[in-house]
């Protein structure tokens, strides 16, 4: 956010800040590369990937049994 100074409705100097949205913005011309992962970062991933495909598993499960696909 930029703070830049703005007159409101009674002509009153106060400050405001304009917002600029990231499509709107200019681009980064420096490229920074691929970011370093500690081996906490790698694991938290990992078990978080895992969590979700469990996860999506069991929902499947679910819906193959609504769906009347499976008996039990």
């Amino acid at each position: 956010m930029t703070l830049m100074r703005e007159l409101d409705g009674m002509g009153r100097v106060g400050p405001a800040f304009v917002v600029v949205h990231p499509l709107d913005d200019a681009p980064e011309t420096e490229h920074l590369g691929p970011m370093q992962v500690t081996r906490t970062v790698r694991i938290c991933l990992f078990a978080l990937r895992g969590y979700l495909l469990l996860m999506f598993g069991l929902l499947a499960f679910r819906v193959a049994q609504l769906a009347g696909s499976l008996h039990g």
